[in-house]
């Protein structure tokens, strides 16, 4: 990369055509409010199937995951352990 060149925090690649747009169904959608953030959960569909679209803002800075659908199940074990944990954990204190 040259170094006048940046990559584009909005996803757009530096090099080739652009992707072609993919028609998403937006199945449902909510969101929490924890502390400063805001986490949107988005459960679509397109031709390649279903997924859920995690996305997080912080003041307008927006990170997304996306898991497919036939991982949910595995996603959700993961995350009960994970606030089991966090629960039966007594926080460190310093």
């Amino acid at each position: 990369m040259i170094s006048n060149e940046r990559a584009s925090p909005y996803g757009h690649r530096p090099y080739g055509p652009p992707k072609p747009h993919v028609n998403e169904e937006t199945i449902r959608s909510d969101k929490v409010q924890i502390e400063r953030k805001t986490f949107v959960f988005a459960l679509k569909e397109n031709p390649r199937g279903r997924f859920l679209r995690i996305t997080e803002d912080v003041g307008g800075r927006r990170d997304t995951i996306i898991i497919p659908a036939p991982g949910l199940e595995d996603f959700k074990k993961l995350l009960e352990d994970m606030v089991r944990a966090a629960a039966e954990t007594p926080p460190r204190t310093e």
